[in-house]
């Protein structure tokens, strides 16, 4: 990896670190006031935030901005435990534990959303950033805590249950949700009624709840392997997805809509006045990419030792085929390895959006996927409703828009956040289509890539939002002489909140926006074979170090079979390990020496440091084991074969 490419990741370390900060809203110290002070006025207490009277937080937290955003946002959070995880694991853990604790999350099952209204609506990825940062630590540490998984599983229950009951207006599994953390993104205010009446469905809302579904769904087949009730639960997730995945795309007669557009290939919001009476709305915008989140492979070693999961499996496929063979990607095809692939969209569904996606004059930009397509610079889409004119146009900077206060824009910019899930979505379709299943990348160019390829190119293109090219400029930095060339400057980095669409320049919060944090999990994952920006593309990369949890099924180069990897739990005493159905593969010795801590031991306790100090040893590893890897895979001219590896991602 380039010194440069090292100097970046540290930095968002170090600026994770630089976000933790004291927050404190206590509703009840709010709403009356200070003691010693005059009364508030009592109209206070019946305006916003009023049904969060049970909010007493008063806690360390990663804030998006410590410096211009010094808040939380729920969402923003779930995304910056990813990189925290890397570096202390501990800390993100707490993060995610607490914002589902009873004095933050709402009796209904509502997460807080932020100080300026609580009750606004995010995309429900906690249940994802869980999942991701019990495997990173499990991976790059060598321990698992199920205590945690379980912990923040039971309570996020509460969450899925409140997003079904309160988000699907007609119980038919397709979601609106509200604006759901994209701003200016559609034609008109989602948080609002529509000017036109009827109800907005939404493409990303019901994607994102498909994509909830899969990782609660993953996190239930994890706790399933160590006690079997929880393979009940995991059938629950498994079934429900089914059913959205059908309402989001299936048609039931040639009169009736649903948010798939044939003609055009994407996914659109529409407008629903009841019954067939729907309005689709053709936007080309990232809310037609969500639902290929709602993706994830199923391994038929974990399935087999699962009875009850796999014969409920087995049984919605023979007795539900209608809904296992429809538009969704077929439960009954097995793919490489013999996977079974849950997904929103068909083979045939996502080769139409990825050749839009990929279409560097639609959402492709050389820094990484647009929020909305260029196409709608020369063709914006309006729409006139009562005299008055609604349109959404391409802008590749700053907003030209009002809404939600103008100052973010999700009409073109490049978000990480969103980038970095849409990569982990490639690379769990490689896991089931492997080598065989190339798309045009970028669309026009001739050259065809499988999809671990593509997830390499847009990750190496997020980088150059940051590297520096050999003309010795940054494109975050605009051109600025002073950023690029003095040498007080240019070897220091600002993680901006969102990126110039066309040229990658930092737009938004300009010191440390944490979720841009993100760019150090890739710089991790892809950043040994990211190639200078104006370098041509040579894949490098193979499959091995594209996921944090990775088994061998092959052998050794001795020719023997690899040994099983030593984990250790991170748990207490009455965890769930210790309630296991199943026999232990982990050392007993190891578990006693946890038993007696809490998952958020103290830095000062003896046998947190020797922890620490085994972690640190499994860590260089793991990292040399990676680096062997690399370069065994570009001794091969960077065609590995995919079928030593297993990711569960």
């Amino acid at each position: 990896m380039s010194d440069d490419l090292r100097n970046i990741q540290r930095q968002a370390f170090a600026g994770m670190m630089w976000c933790k900060q004291h927050y404190q809203f206590i509703w009840e110290q709010w709403a009356n006031g200070d003691p010693a002070q005059p009364p508030p006025p009592p109209e206070r207490k019946s305006i916003r935030n009023e049904n969060w009277r049970h909010l007493y937080i008063d806690d360390i937290l990663s804030m998006p901005d410590s410096w211009e955003y010094p808040f939380f946002a729920v969402w923003d959070s779930a995304f910056h435990c990813i990189p925290l995880a890397m570096i202390d694991p501990d800390f993100a853990k707490k993060q995610i534990d607490l914002f589902t604790r009873e004095w933050y999350c709402h009796p209904n099952g509502a997460l807080p959303a932020y100080e300026w209204n609580f009750s606004d609506v995010n995309p429900p990825v906690h249940a994802w950033a869980t999942f991701r940062v019990f495997k990173i630590e499990r991976k790059l540490y060598g321990r698992q805590d199920l205590d945690f998984l379980e912990r923040v599983f039971q309570k996020l229950l509460l969450n899925f249950t409140w997003w079904v009951n309160r988000k699907d207006m007609d119980g038919k599994n397709v979601f609106e949700g509200g604006f759901l953390g994209l701003d200016n993104i559609g034609l008109f205010n989602r948080s609002e009624p529509l000017p036109t009446g009827g109800v907005l469905e939404q493409a990303d809302s019901t994607g994102w709840m498909a994509f909830y579904s899969l990782c609660m769904l993953n996190i239930a087949l994890e706790l399933a392997k160590h006690r079997r009730i929880y393979e009940d639960i995991a059938s629950k997730f498994f079934e429900h997805f089914i059913f959205i995945s059908d309402a989001m795309t299936f048609k039931s007669g040639k009169d009736e809509k649903s948010l798939w557009n044939e003609e055009d290939g994407f996914y659109y919001d529409a407008i629903s006045w009841g019954g067939p009476w729907i309005q689709q709305l053709p936007v080309r915008s990232l809310v037609g990419l969500i639902p290929l989140y709602g993706t994830l492979t199923l391994e038929p070693e974990l399935i087999n030792k699962l009875p009850s999961f796999k014969k409920r499996l087995d049984w919605f496929i023979e007795n539900r085929p209608d809904m296992a063979e429809r538009n969704m990607a077929s439960i009954r095809k097995r793919g490489k390895g013999d996977r079974i692939l849950l997904s929103l969209v068909s083979k045939d569904r996502l080769e139409q959006i990825l050749k839009r996606m990929l279409d560097e004059d639609e959402f492709f930009s050389d820094h990484g996927i647009r929020s909305l397509s260029r196409y709608h610079q020369e063709h914006p889409y309006s729409m006139d409703v009562n005299g008055q004119k609604f349109t959404v146009g391409y802008v590749a900077g700053d907003s030209d828009s009002g809404l939600f206060g103008g100052n973010s824009n999700w009409r073109g910019p490049i978000w990480l956040a969103v980038n970095f899930l849409l990569v982990e979505s490639l690379q769990r379709f490689f896991l089931f289509y492997g080598q065989n299943f190339k798309v045009e990348c970028p669309t026009g160019s001739g050259d065809y890539m499988h999809l671990g390829h593509v997830s390499e190119e847009i990750q190496h293109r997020l980088q150059h939002l940051f590297a520096r090219g050999d003309d010795g400029r940054r494109s975050v930095n605009a051109g600025s002489d002073l950023l690029d060339f003095d040498p007080h400057w240019k070897d220091h980095m600002w993680f901006h909140e969102f990126f110039d669409g066309d040229t990658g320049r930092g737009l938004g919060a300009t010191h440390q926006c944490g979720w841009t944090g993100l760019i150090a999990r890739m710089i991790h994952d892809t950043g040994i074979s990211c190639r200078l920006p104006q370098t041509p593309r040579t894949p490098t990369a193979g499959m091995s170090h594209y996921f944090d949890d990775i088994l061998s099924r092959g052998v050794n180069g001795d020719g023997q079979k690899p040994k099983r990897q030593h984990m250790r739990r991170s748990s207490t005493a009455r965890s769930i390990g210790a309630r296991s159905d199943f026999p232990s593969d982990f050392d007993a010795a190891g578990d006693e020496s946890l038993d007696a801590r809490s998952v958020y031991g103290g830095a000062d306790d003896p046998g947190r440091q020797a922890e620490r100090r085994e972690a640190n040893v499994h860590l260089h590893r793991y990292v040399t084991d990676q680096l062997e890897r690399v370069r065994t895979d570009q001794e091969r001219d960077g065609v590995g074969d995919g079928e030593e590896y297993e990711a569960h991602a």
